[in-house]
């Protein structure tokens, strides 16, 4: 989103006796805005604001020009200096202020205060603006195959809710300010406003009493429930539902697991900053964190969205985002380490270790897949999410340096340290810089060579095993069948200092593991183990973030998606309005018309291509009745897949009835990092929903459906933990 400044520029004339003309010295910073006193009107209807905004600047110097953001839709009335006055200050005089002339696509604004810091109570200066205007952005689709994003807006009044965020820029802002607020919110009868902090006796009027970077608005038509609630630590919350009338008896739902996941994070990252968490449902896609409430729209309320990655995340955030601040121009390691904690550590913490590994496993795919090699950049410039290339780097291969570091550091530092962000930061800002230095505090040691290499360096390793040998040898303890085993080893590219796990693989399905030490760019390991292994398996577990092949990932969706070279192969009929494969030629045509030429997908008809398939990456919509090239994809798919008279069978299990639809992906060994997909229905009516939602089930080598809903996934040849067998020469 871009955000749009009205800047105008404030004098402060004769009114009042000014003794001396303050002015800055060459270098001194601006003061910013310690508090803001907001009372707002809102008329959804006519898309307006009404609005007053008594602001209490603080610090730095007074006589300078200050640069105050406010939306260009918004038109200023007045600005009052009420330093002094104790009420609504009505009677203070006006200021004189002109605007400037836009300067490329923002405008420039300034106000030049002249009296003097000390004539200030406190030293402090109070100015009052009085503004109204309209704001009407409807919310507009991410423009991706997948939701990484919420939906666009810089915001938006209207009769379908209210949305007001910092991108909206509805109050007068100094860059840099971190502030408290007290604002009363009017609204239509029937509707309720939420914003940050805690609703008082008036529920009108909201007090946020710790520091924020910004402040959003929400209004509708809402539902409210409400519990106090006591955490396992004793700490108090009032925990809230905002939800649409349709969905408000999912309410103790998310209530309940907005409990769960507070008493599993308090311990690890101290009492809960704000005195409220709420669950507020919107009138478009989003999955936002603001302090004290997370903003859900209603398509993700209604599939119960209480996981770990969806609801823990946000409340995660409530410590690591909205109390903790990033410093937006040294890097962004909130999600990172929001990520770690709540899609993947959650997992440990409960005892799944099944699902633990699931998620680091698809971590490492997300980055496989979605940053290809020399397109690589640091974490330390990873600022915030807009495709999914900022996903796989921002969230997932930065949760994985985390997890890096914990394995470095140990259990015992790795959770102090994590702890002590918000206890040290809560309120301010925070970089890459800061954590080193807690790290390494809570680790006794020097640190700066890991955030080197994992935070500033653009990539990650890329290891190969490419050979194991065995010599027997004698042991002290009398082992007779111990032997030395040789691995040998590379780093690609300029190799990293890092520890990695081998598995050895022995008679009878047995294993042993051992972690051994890599620095060097080729390295023979030698292991002692107790017996002569047949094979040796590089990070079983996937505990190490490294890049993967695309050859060694299992077939599916996203290797489609992501192919440079990709062609859609369409059935008969395509275009007939009952056909569900209408909607996702439309959904793609239209995505990609603004890319370039050399990197969009190919479409071909029945009759476009020989009795070779095209190069690449093929989606085929149809089976076999529908469209040939589903006969030719067999051949790729081996004995995982087959046809049957009414229905499929998938390794053996066999799906049939007019309700079934299938999501099928095999490698193409004929054309390595490429595969064939198809979208199969028994009968149209089976891939209606399944057709709307197709890129969201990109991860799997298979996932069946049964009337549009998931009844069974997986997936096949995965070779990320790649194995090399025992040399017997």
């Amino acid at each position: 989103m871009t955000r749009w400044h009205r800047v105008i520029r404030f004098s402060l004339l004769a009114g009042c006796l000014v003794p001396a003309l303050a002015v800055a010295e060459p270098g001194s910073s601006p003061p910013t805005i310690a508090h803001h006193e907001l009372t707002l009107e809102l008329l959804p209807d006519s898309h307006q604001l009404i609005a007053t905004d008594r602001v209490t600047l603080s610090g730095g110097s007074l006589g300078r020009t200050l640069a105050f953001s406010l939306a260009p839709a918004l038109h200023l009335e007045r600005i009052q200096d009420v330093t002094h006055c104790q009420a609504s200050c009505e009677t203070a005089p006006p200021l004189a202020f002109e605007r400037e002339a836009s300067t490329g696509r923002l405008e420039s604004q300034g106000l030049t205060l002249k009296q003097p810091l000390a004539d200030r109570k406190g030293g402090r200066v109070e100015l009052k603006f009085v503004y109204r205007g309209v704001i009407d952005d409807p919310p507009r689709d991410p423009r991706h195959l997948r939701f990484v994003t919420p939906s666009e807006t810089s915001g938006h009044i209207g009769p379908e809710g209210v949305y007001l965020s910092s991108e909206s820029q509805w109050y007068p802002d100094l860059e840099g300010s971190l502030a408290t607020y007290d604002v009363t919110i009017s609204v239509p009868e029937g509707w309720t406003a939420v914003t940050q902090g805690a609703p008082q006796s008036d529920p009108a009027r909201w007090v946020v009493p710790t520091k924020s970077e910004a402040l959003t608005v929400v209004a509708n038509r809402f539902v409210v429930k409400s519990r106090n609630w006591k955490a396992k630590s004793g700490q108090e919350i009032r925990l809230a539902t905002y939800l649409f009338p349709d969905e408000a008896a999912l309410a103790d739902e998310y209530l309940d697991a907005s409990a769960r996941y507070l008493d599993a994070y308090i311990p690890l990252l101290g009492p809960y900053p704000f005195s409220q968490f709420a669950v507020v449902e919107n009138f478009f896609s989003s999955g936002l964190g603001m302090p004290s409430f997370t903003l859900l729209g209603s398509g993700v309320i209604k599939r119960h969205y209480t996981q770990p990655y969806a609801l823990g995340h946000e409340i995660v955030h409530s410590w690591i985002g909205n109390g903790v601040f990033n410093r937006t121009d040294r890097g962004n390691w909130v999600e990172g380490l929001t990520t770690y904690l709540s899609n993947y550590y959650y997992h440990e913490l409960i005892g799944d270790e099944a699902q633990a590994r699931e998620q680091r496993r698809l971590m490492l795919m997300g980055y496989a897949v979605y940053v290809r090699p020399g397109e690589e950049y640091p974490l330390s410039q990873f600022v915030q999410k807009h495709d999914e290339k900022d996903n796989a780097i921002g969230y997932q291969q930065s949760a994985m340096v985390f997890h890096a570091l914990r394995q470095e550091i140990g259990e015992a530092a790795f959770w102090k340290a994590v702890k002590q962000i918000p206890e040290r930061y809560l309120g301010r800002a925070a970089d890459w810089r800061d954590l080193e230095q807690v790290f390494q505090e809570e680790a006794g040691r020097d640190l700066r060579w890991f955030f080197s290499q994992w935070v500033e360096r653009a990539g990650g390793p890329d290891i190969e095993l490419t050979a194991l040998r065995a010599q027997p040898t004698t042991r002290s303890s009398g082992e007779t069948n111990a032997v030395d085993a040789m691995v040998h080893l590379v780093q690609r590219g300029l190799p990293y200092r890092l520890a990695v796990e081998l598995e050895f693989v022995l008679e009878g399905g047995r294993t042993h593991r051992t972690r051994i030490h890599l620095a060097d760019p080729e390295q023979n390991v030698v292991v002692p183990i107790p017996e002569r292994p047949l094979a040796v398996r590089l990070d079983p577990d996937l505990h190490l973030f490294r890049r993967v092949a695309r050859t060694a990932l299992s077939p599916m969706l996203n290797l489609y998606v992501t192919d440079a070279q990709r062609t859609l192969l369409l059935p008969r009929d395509v275009t007939e309005p009952p056909s569900p494969f209408n909607d996702i030629v439309q959904r793609i045509a239209a995505q990609e018309a603004t890319k370039p030429a050399i990197s969009r997908t190919t479409m071909r008809r029945p009759g476009n291509y020989s009795t070779s398939l095209p190069a690449g990456s093929l989606l085929v919509l149809g089976g076999p009745d529908e469209n040939p090239a589903a006969t030719d994809m067999l051949r790729y798919c081996g004995d995982h897949l087959r046809f049957t008279a009414n229905g499929f069978a998938v390794d053996g299990k066999t799906y049939e009835g007019a309700t079934k639809a299938l999501l099928v992906s095999c490698r193409r060994d004929d054309q390595p990092g490429s595969v064939v997909t198809m979208l199969y229905g028994v009968t149209p009516q089976a891939l209606g929903r399944v057709a709307r939602l197709l890129f969201f089930y990109g991860w799997q080598s298979y996932v069946v459906f049964h009337e549009g809903a998931v009844v069974a996934r997986g997936d096949w040849e995965d070779r990320m933990s790649a194995e090399v067998k025992l040399e017997t020469r």
